[in-house]
């Protein structure tokens, strides 16, 4: 039995020496600085404190914008705007306060930020364009979620907004990554920043024998047909002019429906017309020309003569 207990006993003591070295492995300080306390256990709980921070800001975020504003009849792009901007709020609060709670000496820190401004002055200067711009775009709002824009080639709609880019997702159902230095530094056209009504343009042009009464007639019944284009503001007829083979007419729609699809409005206005002028036997021109010969007829008859004539005499 007294065997057993020295084992036992010395398997304890053995135990406890490890567990001692373990614990001095990550307490011990790394020598970070001269007054560095810094030890192996305080980066894992910083980097840990970090991860849980991240999670729980966007599962805030995601309640406050999904559960919580939705509540109030808010447009969803106002209310990404507050959920993102808590969600940051939340992070800086939060970041400070694990640097605290870790004992961090931030004096420590110094070498790091260093290095990390050399890099931001190098390398990572366009992910931090691109960060500050997303700060601009959330509180200047030149866009927001669920807004249409175009900006260089890029045509779609808005369905988020994060710290380095937005995400842009095009009528093809293709999501398209945009940097936010794009929404800054370039052009952006947005079709529905103050509303989602806009105002689309269809050219139309119909032969000189129409009357062009009739046709802004025929024009203004075939979009008020169509269920997609507003009655106020009312669509209107603009006679544009005349064309090489044609009168021109544009007709001027108002739609909230199709802001998204404009090629679509085309197209069923487009087939309603070509219905209607065939209906009411309204010609609709191709190009033509007249070719005016001022010279060259008396060469032209002397070298078909001889032609003729040796033609009749073959027939004989």
């Amino acid at each position: 039995m007294e065997e057993e207990r020295q084992v036992e006993s010395k398997v304890l003591d053995q135990l406890k020496e490890w567990l001692g070295d373990i614990v001095q492995f990550f307490t011990e300080p790394l020598g970070l600085g001269r007054a560095s306390s810094l030890s192996l256990w305080d980066i894992i709980f910083f980097i840990t404190c970090l991860v849980l921070l991240y999670t729980v800001s966007g599962k805030i975020r995601t309640l406050l914008v999904k559960r919580i504003l939705i509540r109030y009849n808010m447009d969803i792009g106002i209310r990404e705007i507050i959920g993102t901007i808590t969600r940051y709020i939340i992070m800086v609060l939060g970041l400070l306060v694990i640097i605290q709670t870790a004992g961090v000496d931030l004096s420590a820190l110094g070498l790091l930020a260093g290095a990390l401004g050399v890099g931001i002055g190098f390398g990572l200067q366009n992910i931090t364009s691109n960060f500050i711009s997303g700060i601009i775009i959330l509180f200047e709002r030149p866009i927001k979620v669920g807004d249409r824009i175009e900006v260089g080639d890029v045509t779609g709609n808005v369905v988020d907004i994060s710290a380095r880019a937005t995400t842009v997702v095009t009528n093809d159902n293709i999501a398209i990554i945009v940097p936010n230095s794009d929404f800054i530094s370039s052009k952006v056209i947005n079709w529905s920043y103050r509303d989602r009504t806009v105002r689309f343009n269809f050219p139309v042009g119909v032969s000189y024998n129409e009357e062009p009464e009739r046709i802004k007639k025929l024009l203004l019944e075939v979009a008020r047909e169509n269920t997609g284009v507003l009655n106020e503001p009312p669509p209107d007829v603009l006679f544009d002019g005349f064309g090489d083979s044609s009168l021109n007419f544009n007709l001027r729609v108002w739609t909230r429906r199709y802001t998204d699809t404009p090629r679509v409005l085309k197209s069923q206005l487009y087939y309603a017309i070509a219905k209607k002028f065939r209906e009411n036997g309204v010609e609709i021109p191709f190009p033509q020309r007249d070719l005016h010969l001022r010279s060259g007829f008396d060469q032209l008859a002397s070298s078909a003569a001889p032609k003729e004539n040796g033609s009749s005499s073959t027939e004989r």
